[in-house]
């Protein structure tokens, strides 16, 4: 029987004060969905509202990933996701979450999104998630009431990178947020591929790195 994914993504199409349009970045969900189904898994999307997310950077549309998550059923699956309160995420044998700033705006406090990442990851389960997408791990509380992040190694898009890219537009750090509820955060040079396994947890530094966070769960999911 072939392993299940369930990426979840978000709904947001503007952020900040100046309400900058964002979404889901194309790269970041493309090249994980092409590597989880040239592996043979079945893919599923949800996302918080149940609504058509918005993709980002369709200046890349062309690059080869891209065009084929596009123009295959990658898309057309996205844009008919599920609503994450009627999913049984229990079936999944891995949940990933791409980035994009769309993240930052409705994730970092959903309540079943951090109950959803702490049953997954409590069964064992791989969590993956890839640039802005770690902020789904903030606030996420365990059993025993620890932070889920606390002294994990991760890796997330780094203040570094915000600060040449959207730093007046997201309402946070995310390198920052992440390492004051523990983890121990690891960057990488600026736009390099850049991604990190810790047990059942993997992340990745940007959108260079979305193929090896994915290449990084097959390769625990086939352990």
């Amino acid at each position: 029987m072939s392993k299940r994914i369930l990426f979840i993504v978000s709904n947001a199409k503007f952020i900040g004060p100046n309400n900058r349009k964002t979404g889901v970045f194309l790269d970041e969900v493309a090249h994980p969905y092409v590597e989880f189904e040239d592996a043979g898994y079945q893919i599923d999307f949800a996302s918080l509202t149940g609504e058509v997310p918005h993709l980002d950077n369709m200046e890349a549309k062309d690059e080869a990933s891209n065009a084929r998550f596009l123009k295959e059923a990658g898309w057309e699956k996205m844009q008919h996701n599920s609503k994450l309160s009627e999913v049984d995420v229990s079936i999944y044998n891995a949940i990933f979450v791409p980035g994009g700033l769309a993240p930052m705006v409705d994730m970092p406090e959903n309540e079943l999104l951090k109950k959803v990442i702490a049953d997954t990851y409590e069964r064992k389960a791989i969590v993956g998630a890839v640039c802005h997408g770690p902020v789904s791990l903030l606030n996420v509380k365990l059993s025993d009431g620890t932070f889920l992040l606390k002294d994990k190694n991760i890796t997330s898009f780094t203040n570094e990178e915000e600060n040449n890219y959207a730093r007046a537009d997201v309402p946070f750090a995310l390198e920052s947020a992440l390492t004051e509820q523990g983890a121990k955060f690891h960057a990488a040079a600026p736009w390099s591929d850049h991604s990190i396994a810790d047990d059942n947890l993997v992340t990745g530094q940007n959108p260079a790195s979305a193929r090896g966070t994915a290449q990084k769960m097959i390769a625990l999911l086939e352990a």
